[in-house]
């Protein structure tokens, strides 16, 4: 049996025959086929299945010449985290490469939704070179890139609400290049390169690895300028950025001081010796517990540090299992009460927080990643199940190096804070908290 048809689309067709008194259970099947066509067809009494499928390949789109190739740092999918100020920020990097012998620039970088090609977020002029670093991550002069180079983008796209979140990002390149493998010169391109997926799984939780009032997020996300968005390493062979949502834990005295007297004597730290705790139930595989504490008020010097171990003092890493690790870093000498293989629950006391590692004065690092390396995973972002968001301090570098170096008050004092309850969110740079732990 042969169906020739016009159409190229696909179609089932159920015919229902009547056949009052009939006892037939034959079944028989044709298969033919017209112009890529395949016909399949089905009688079972009293029943007769007509089937149609289109084999007509889907048409390709046409290839693009893209001499600045773009590549993630870390996975090529991020997570949305809802922030304290209440947004949710997709937080990342891409590595811009330029794979050919002409020198080439950027004009603009467009982030957008490839739902509808809205533009979500568009880096040029000065915006685009403060978010432009070098490989090692210094700061560049212009947005040229030169042949067989590559650049770092951060990029942080915000959302006012949940509902506002695309389900992916696209980016848009606006550069001069070579437009084809022989070209000599830069001509203007503008071209679609890195397809970010947004995952609609909510950020893991935890409690916050510290209690009491006055907890000042240093450091912490998401804008340039610090050295835990920036730290973007080459470990076993692959770019990460473990630190990408990390945070520095100084305390205030209600003063709004990180110290009172000689700032160089660690025991006059408002945060010297707090109980640092584990942050949700685990297994402890990582441990380090024989650092000194170092003098505060400058950065040690570098040779010091024989292994990748050492730049982060003495620290504990916990497994929490489905791909979550979370790491406690410059803690003081000796106070480490666990090792490797302890089950933790939320709440226990790991160790003091101290000035151990890379450090010029007492706080505690902190960070959820995707591995058990401290440098050599990638950054997961994380809230925490509940805190107090009693101010958010905005400091200038030389108020905070005032802090740093002379004790001065560089910060809010406990009778201007207006402590209000925030849960499931991540604490952005800067703000003062009172936590409770487990």
């Amino acid at each position: 049996m042969r169906l020739t048809l016009a159409t190229a689309i696909a179609l089932t067709l159920i015919l229902l025959v009547g056949c009052s008194g009939s006892s037939s259970n034959t079944s028989n099947t044709a298969t033919s086929s017209e112009s890529g066509e395949d016909t399949h067809i089905k009688i079972e009494n009293p029943q007769v299945r007509i089937t149609i499928e289109d084999q007509t390949p889907a048409q390709r789109e046409a290839d693009t010449f893209t001499p600045v190739t773009v590549s993630f740092v870390g996975s090529d999918t991020a997570t949305p985290v809802l922030s304290s100020d209440g947004r949710y920020r997709v937080v990342y990097e891409l590595i811009l490469t330029n794979t050919k012998p002409v020198p080439a620039s950027l004009d603009a970088v467009e982030v957008l939704d490839p739902a509808n090609d809205s533009q979500v977020l568009r880096l040029e002029d000065k915006y685009l070179l403060d978010n432009l670093r070098t490989l090692d991550v210094k700061p560049v002069d212009d947005a040229s890139l030169p042949p067989n180079e590559a650049r770092l983008l951060y990029l942080t796209a915000i959302f006012d609400s949940e509902d506002t979140i695309p389900e992916a990002l696209d980016h848009q390149l606006e550069v001069q290049g070579a437009d084809n493998p022989g070209a000599t010169e830069a001509s203007s391109l503008s071209y679609k390169a890195g397809h970010l997926a947004l995952s609609k799984d909510a950020p893991p939780v935890f409690s916050p690895p510290l209690e009491g009032e006055g907890w000042l997020a240093f450091n912490g996300c998401c804008e340039l300028g610090h050295p835990h968005r920036e730290s973007v390493q080459s470990i076993n062979g692959e770019l990460f950025n473990s630190q990408r949502f990390a945070i520095d834990f100084l305390r205030l005295d209600d003063e709004g001081r990180l110290t009172e007297g000689d700032p160089t004597d660690v025991s006059n730290w408002a945060g010297y010796g707090a109980k640092v705790m584990a942050a949700a139930d685990g297994v402890v595989v990582d441990t380090l517990d024989e650092l000194e504490d170092n003098k505060p008020g400058s950065l040690p010097d570098p040779s010091m540090f024989t292994t990748l171990a050492s730049v982060d003092g003495n620290h504990v890493v916990i497994d929490h299992g489905n791909g979550l690790y979370s790491f406690y870093a410059h803690l003081q000498q000796g106070s480490v009460k666990v090792k490797v293989g302890d089950k933790v629950q939320a709440g226990d006391q790991l160790g003091l927080l101290g000035n151990t590692g890379n450090t010029s004065g007492p706080h505690m690092h902190f960070h959820i990643m995707s591995g058990p390396s401290p440098l050599g995973s990638d950054a997961i972002p994380f809230v925490f199940d509940s805190f107090l968001l009693a101010g958010v301090a905005n400091p200038t570098d030389a108020e905070i190096d005032a802090a740093f170096s002379k004790g001065a008050a560089s910060f809010p004092s406990r009778d201007g804070l207006n402590p209000v309850r925030h849960e499931k969110e991540m604490p952005l740079d800067n703000a003062i908290m009172d936590l409770t732990s487990g």
